[in-house]
Order: C-alpha cells, then sequence, then structure tokens
C-alpha cells in the first residue's frame, strides 16, 4: 500500500508540471485555433531565467525561491508576447501550416540561441527552497514535490478566476468564440492575444522552475521532451479545455509513473505517445473536449 501511495504521489507530481505547460499550449489554441510549438522551448527559457535568479537571491528560502519563480515567470511571459508580436502577428489570417512552419522555426531559434547564450553543456539547477523529506509511515514527499502540488494548485486557480471573473478573460472567451463579433463589441484582439501568451508563457516557465526543482539538471534541449508530452497532455484532456489540460496533465505524469514502476522505464516516452495515437483513434475531441465540425 505504501508502495502504491509513493507512486502516486510521484506520478501526481510530474502530472501537475505537464499540467503547467499543457495548459499555455491549450490557452493560445481555444484563442487562435494553432499549436504554439515554441512552448516547450519558453520553458527552457523559465528553468534558465530561475537558475540564474537562483543564484542571485537566498537559496533555500522561501523568499528567494518565491522572487525566482515570479520573475522566471515575468521573463517568460515577456518572451511569450515578443514571439506573438514579431513571429505570429504578420501571420495572421494566413494558412494554417505557415503558422505552423513558423511556430518550429521559433523552437529551432530559441534552442539555438540558448546553446549560444548558455552553452550545451547540462548545468546543475540550485536548491531554491528549504529541502526537507516528509515521512509518513513509509511515504516520502519531498520538499521539492510539495512545492510542485502547492505551487500548481494556486496557479490553476490563479488562471481559473482569471479567465472566468476578469474583464480580460470574458474579452478571451468571447475572442475565442468570434474574434469578429469580438471587436465589433470593442475588444482589442491584439491585447487579448497578447495577454493569453503572456499567460500561458507564465506557466510554462513556472513549469520550467518546477521541473529543474526535481530534475535537476537543465540544458538548452530540456525542453523538447516535455513540450511533446505536455502536448500529448493537452490533447488528452481536450485541447482548447482549460479543466482538461489539467485533467490530462495529471493522467498522464500517473501513466508514466505506473510504466516505470511496474518495470517499463525504457518504454515510458513510447507509453505517452501511444496514449496520444488512442486517443486521436478513439476520441478525437480529447476526454473533457468535444469534437467540432468546421466549414472549409
Amino acid at each position: 500500500m505504501t508502495e502504491l501511495l509513493q507512486q502516486l504521489v510521484n506520478g501526481l507530481s510530474l502530472g501537475a508540471i505537464y499540467a503547467l505547460i499543457a495548459l499555455g499550449y491549450t490557452m493560445v489554441y481555444g484563442v487562435l485555433r494553432f499549436i504554439n510549438f515554441a512552448h516547450s522551448d519558453v520553458f527552457m527559457v523559465g528553468a534558465f531565467a530561475g537558475y540564474y535568479l537562483g543564484r542571485e537571491l537566498p537559496s533555500e528560502t522561501f523568499g528567494g525561491g518565491l522572487l525566482a519563480l515570479a520573475g522566471a515567470m515575468v521573463a517568460c511571459a515577456a518572451l511569450g508576447v515578443l514571439i506573438e508580436k514579431l513571429a505570429y502577428r504578420p501571420l495572421r489570417g494566413r494558412s494554417t501550416l505557415s503558422v505552423l512552419i513558423t511556430a518550429i522555426g521559433v523552437s529551432l531559434l530559441l534552442q539555438n540561441l540558448g546553446q549560444r547564450l548558455f552553452g550545451a553543456n547540462p548545468r546543475s539547477f540550485p536548491q531554491l527552497f528549504p529541502r526537507h523529506d516528509f515521512r509518513f509511515d513509509g511515504l516520502v514527499i519531498s520538499s521539492a514535490q510539495l512545492a510542485v502540488f502547492v505551487i500548481t494548485l494556486v496557479l490553476m486557480f490563479a488562471l481559473r478566476w482569471i479567465v472566468m471573473k476578469t474583464r480580460i478573460g470574458m474579452a478571451m472567451r468571447a475572442l475565442s468564440f468570434n474574434p469578429v463579433a469580438a471587436s465589433l463589441v470593442g475588444v482589442s484582439n491584439d491585447f487579448v492575444i497578447s495577454c493569453t501568451f503572456a499567460l500561458g508563457s507564465a506557466l510554462a516557465g513556472a513549469g520550467g522552475i518546477l521541473y529543474a526543482l526535481n530534475y535537476p539538471s537543465i540544458d538548452p534541449l530540456m525542453g523538447t521532451l516535455p513540450g511533446l508530452k505536455a502536448f500529448v497532455a493537452a490533447v488528452l484532456g481536450g485541447i482548447g479545455n482549460i479543466p482538461g489540460a489539467a485533467a490530462g496533465g495529471l493522467l498522464l505524469g500517473l501513466i508514466e509513473t505506473v510504466v516505470v514502476a511496474l518495470g517499463g522505464s525504457t518504454y515510458r516516452d513510447a507509453v505517452a505517445f501511444g496514449v496520444l495515437i488512442l486517443i486521436l483513434l478513439l476520441r478525437p475531441g480529447g476526454l473533457l473536449g468535444r469534437v467540432q465540425t468546421e466549414k472549409v
């Protein structure tokens, strides 16, 4: 029983990180109907922002850790707005394929810039929060895992509140439903889209920090695999559906952990992408999403 609970804790910790990244994918898709494949590299930038801030701030303190987290989220939000303004806004109204190719190009650009600025060698991530293991009758929860749970819950509820209870959230929902009608009633589409990228990228930055706390080795290519798995999580829950993205991330983390616990660590990535294929075949709209018919 203790082993089962331990694997559950490990799976939820990993899944919470996937959920944060998946929320960025699903927010952009919900508003603009395209996949921002550069999102995984914003995640990488968040980890490096935390790395440099962590070296300057007091280490292993709650205050220093929260400041590093906030700084990384602000840096990634600014980067997300910049990417949208320079790369995606000029292509608005163009074909989906053009935007997709541009997203892949931005991803490769960020990876190569990261190698140029940060170096290609892995770096050891600093311990931002106090290090401690909490033991409950054989069950061990590390302080890094506890930070993942608490921060993820706070950010998810904050995002839910922004989307459902604020004017900018109402504008986002209006824009996702009908961009033309939204602009006719006074919504600034450019501003709302920039806010969407800022929020999604800030969540990716937080995900980068939390991932590096639990797997403390970072490099400029670190975002590729977690980013792809977060995309799987978004599709699993229902792309464009915020609760679905959160649920998909948690479920995928649990699936991966179960595979590893059963001795199949070599196949954990294959299983994750196998889940994507199954979902696309059996339920294309995802677990909480709905299939939408598009006129062409």
